[in-house]
């Protein structure tokens, strides 16, 4: 079997476009990939196209190391999030066309299941004004819809430092969240590498009540030591790593102890087999995996492919019965949320077909997220609203 070519797709929103990837065989198997770009979309077909070229037409989708090795290092230039980003929506596609050609699902492959089911956390939820009022209604329909698990960045615009009215509003925020939900559904607090480490530090205290179950890159990411300042002065577990586009990047994070989870993004990180490779050496340092999954239901099937053969696999985010929730018709099989969980499926590949059809009813948008502006968290762009 030999790869003929490469067909892409952008599937549009307001807040963020999804690219997605069929790799087409001689045997007439087609297998699909997902990534969610930030504001790189038509950077990342540009790639595609030079590496359908160089790369990928004429290779053998069984052999998915050699083409990952071959398209991260062929080029010599080191790789970045796009090279990365276009690695995994292929790979996870010969994936997809190995499982569909063997009859069996992509777990099988990667040697069996260790979980029937998979936590879901809800993300995109708090689409709604600002106000303890209306958050507190969001987070009771997350978990009147089964979910037991949800997570939320309350902080506003803030960066670096967070005054004490703001803080205040942002405590006001989480309590009305809490009161929602209840003791026991899990309630994740992202900070979006807002902060400085003092102030991470003074914020987690000041949630600490409200019992999060980890505090999200409480500071920017490129500077390891402030989050092993911040590691070492909380109790809660500290989880990172969505904006790492390399396995091998990892090793410093995990050397230091400093994170409790790790969230590497399938559609980012190289594709499926990457991050269950980065899973194994997180499982030597007992550091969880909860994979970061702002995607549509390809990326999602992808990272559940992962998270049931993985024993560190901890839960996986879900946006998509929330924030543009339709987009969910373009994928024929799409993943559920059903009780808080994902169950196993045993359909061929990642068990989900892309549909061309219904993806032209989306068409690719000026889509833009930007965390530091006023109401971002409704993710609607001015040029939406």
């Amino acid at each position: 079997m030999r790869i003929t070519g490469i067909s892409t797709h952008v599937v549009g929103t307001p807040w963020r476009n999804l690219t997605y990837v069929l790799v087409h065989t001689d045997e007439g198997i087609t297998g699909v990939g997902e990534t969610r770009m930030l504001g790189h979309t038509d950077a990342l077909i540009g790639y595609l196209r030079e590496a359908e070229a160089n790369h990928i037409s004429g290779s053998d989708p069984f052999a998915v190391e050699d083409l990952v090795r071959r398209m991260k290092y062929g080029d010599y230039g080191r790789a970045g999030e796009i090279v990365m980003s276009g690695i995994a929506v292929v790979e996870m596609a010969c994936w997809d066309i190995k499982g569909k050609a063997l009859g069996v699902p992509v777990w099988q492959l990667l040697g069996g299941k260790v979980h029937d089911r998979i936590k879901a956390y809800a993300n995109g939820w708090y689409t709604t004004e600002r106000t303890p009022e209306a958050y507190h209604k969001a987070a009771t329909t997350v978990v009147e819809r089964g979910y037991r698990a949800l997570k939320i960045d309350p902080f506003g615009t803030g960066h670096f430092e967070l005054d004490h009215a703001a803080t205040r509003y942002a405590v006001s925020l989480i309590e009305a969240v809490r009161d929602a939900i209840g003791p026991e559904t899990e309630l994740m607090l992202e900070m979006h590498g807002r902060f400085s480490p003092s102030t991470a530090v003074r914020l987690a205290k000041e949630m600490a009540p409200f019992h999060p179950a980890w505090l999200e890159e409480p500071v920017p990411p490129e500077n390891l030591k402030a989050l092993t300042k911040v590691a070492e002065k909380v109790d809660l577990p500290i989880a990172t790593g969505e904006r790492i586009h390399d396995r091998i990047e990892f090793r410093e994070l995990f050397e230091s102890q400093a994170a409790d989870i790790i969230q590497p993004d399938v559609g980012h990180i190289g594709g499926i087999l990457e991050t269950r490779k980065l899973a194994a050496t997180a499982e030597t340092h007992y550091v969880l995996v909860a994979p970061h999954n702002v995607g549509g239901s390809v990326l999602t099937a992808a990272s559940l492919q992962v998270g049931f053969c993985t024993p560190n696999f901890k839960i996986l985010e879900h946006f998509n019965d929330f924030a543009d929730s339709d987009i969910k018709k373009v994928v024929k099989g799409a993943p559920k949320v059903v009780d808080g969980y994902f169950e196993i499926s045993d359909a061929p590949g990642l068990g989900v077909e892309f549909d061309v059809d219904a993806a032209a009813e989306f068409p690719q948008q000026q889509a833009r997220f930007d965390l530091w502006a006023d109401g971002w968290e409704q993710r609607r762009p001015k040029s939406a609203q």
